[in-house]
């Protein structure tokens, strides 16, 4: 376990905050883990009937702790990563996403696995896996299409166009953009808390059922990809570049 992962309870309702401010809440290994376990618990435990995931006030999540990743790729079944994106596709209990600054790479990815979605005004949603010469992850290639369209998903997963805070509310990424984005997502975990929690578990059950498989196998097949991709020279030319402070040349490559 991690101290940059936050737990409470706050009644049945259990808080999951990420906050390593120094690095704007960039995820490794240990942080992955100290994800996945309360959530497994939560999956089992009466007492709680909802989870809201969300970042500190300024930041969501820079995504990867890429040094962490390039040590360690999350390659295989054991992976730190690989046990918290199914942790939380799997969780039967409802999840709300509360976000607000940056919300990179798994930081957007997530929300696709999430029950309800807020956000700050100052979200800003981005999945630039091509331009460090990787791929997407998560389901999103076959979940994001499905969501806000081919043209759209191209933008976000290829290009790695940024979205705002309305833009994600448009394309149906997030539920509502306030101020109190937390005690929206916090106040619509109350109201999820109170419903029959047996018919709210099989209702969610019923939603994800159709595609739940289809989902789990392309999240492996991108996870693979990607600790392929993460030893690539396109990927290798990318990082230097970013560490270098200049512009990636990707011309040498085919």
């Amino acid at each position: 376990m991690t101290d940059l992962i936050k737990t409470e309870r706050r009644g049945n309702i259990l808080l999951l905050s990420i906050s390593r401010p120094a690095r704007k809440n960039a995820l490794s290994h240990a942080m992955y883990t100290s994800l996945a376990e309360p959530i497994e618990q939560a999956a089992s435990d009466s007492s709680i009937r909802a989870i809201v995931l969300t970042g500190t006030q300024d930041c969501f999540t820079a995504g990867n702790d890429l040094g962490d990743f390039l040590e360690k790729p999350p390659t295989g079944e054991d992976s730190p990563v690989l046990r918290f994106m199914l942790a939380l596709l799997e969780c039967p209990k409802p999840v709300i996403a509360a976000l607000n600054g940056v919300a990179v790479g798994i930081g957007t990815t997530l929300l696709l696995h999430c029950d309800l979605a807020y956000a700050g005004p100052e979200a800003r949603l981005q999945t630039p896996f091509t331009r460090l010469g990787l791929c997407p992850e998560y389901g999103s290639s076959l979940i994001l299409p499905q969501v806000v369209g081919h043209q759209r998903a191209f933008e976000m997963l290829i290009l790695g166009e940024t979205i705002n805070a309305e833009q994600a509310l448009a394309y149906g990424l997030v539920n509502e953009v306030s101020e109190d984005y937390l005690e929206l997502a916090l106040k619509r975990a109350e109201q999820v808390a109170a419903l029959p929690p047996a018919s709210v578990r099989l209702g969610k059950k019923l939603m994800h059922s159709e595609n739940r498989a289809q989902i789990i196998k392309q999240i492996k097949v991108e996870m693979a990809a990607f600790g392929e991709r993460l030893s690539s020279g396109e990927a290798k030319e990318a990082f230097t570049a970013f560490m270098q402070k200049r512009q990636p040349d990707f011309s040498k490559f085919e």
